[in-house]
């Protein structure tokens, strides 16, 4: 088994929150920028370059994650799969732009939709058909499941710190632009 199978789905939120330590170093934020700092990597590396990288996967070499996957070659439903990462990758790599409450809210409700179905589809094709393939079973599934709580969390205690100090939407969002 490949090491890379094992640690590319933790890859790149690991890489997302080593450029948001150094990015609150560099500017030395404090509070509540600390948070939102760290969520804004999280969405533009962990989950926005992530999902490209699993979006190419899926539409360059569509017969090797499916054999990582335990699907069967040749399936048109990688397109479908990669398109799909692909998109939300370049949304989640936007919210680094589009810093406002509404716009990072939809981009983790979509992507915590699609990502919980897809872990639940993981446990199904586990306990249902064995399915014990490395991007089955493995870490993708406990990623697809728990990285959109984690993100959740980061985006609720993110607002509310910031409305714990009393900042106005207008000064969150030139303070989410440095």
């Amino acid at each position: 088994m490949p090491v890379m199978e094992i640690i590319w789905p933790f890859l790149f939120p690991l890489l997302g929150a080593v450029i948001a330590f150094v990015h609150v170093s560099w500017k030395h934020h404090a509070g509540p920028r600390v948070l939102e700092t760290f969520l804004a990597w999280q969405l533009a590396v962990g989950l926005g370059l992530g999902y490209v990288y699993a979006g190419l996967g899926h539409l360059l070499f569509p017969d090797i994650v499916a054999a990582s996957i335990g699907w069967p070659p040749h399936s048109p439903f990688q397109r479908e799969v990669g398109m799909w990462d692909l998109a939300i990758g370049i949304v989640g790599i936007l919210c680094l732009k589009a810093r406002s409450t509404g716009f990072w809210t939809a981009t983790l409700v979509t992507y915590g939709i699609f990502s919980w179905g897809a872990g639940l589809g993981h446990v199904y094709e586990l306990v249902v058909h064995g399915n014990v393939s490395i991007n089955n079973a493995g870490p993708v599934m406990y990623v697809d499941l728990l990285y959109p709580v984690f993100l959740g969390a980061l985006l609720f205690l993110t607002y509310r710190r910031r409305e714990g100090q009393g900042c106005s939407r207008e000064e969150s969002r030139e303070e989410a632009g440095n």
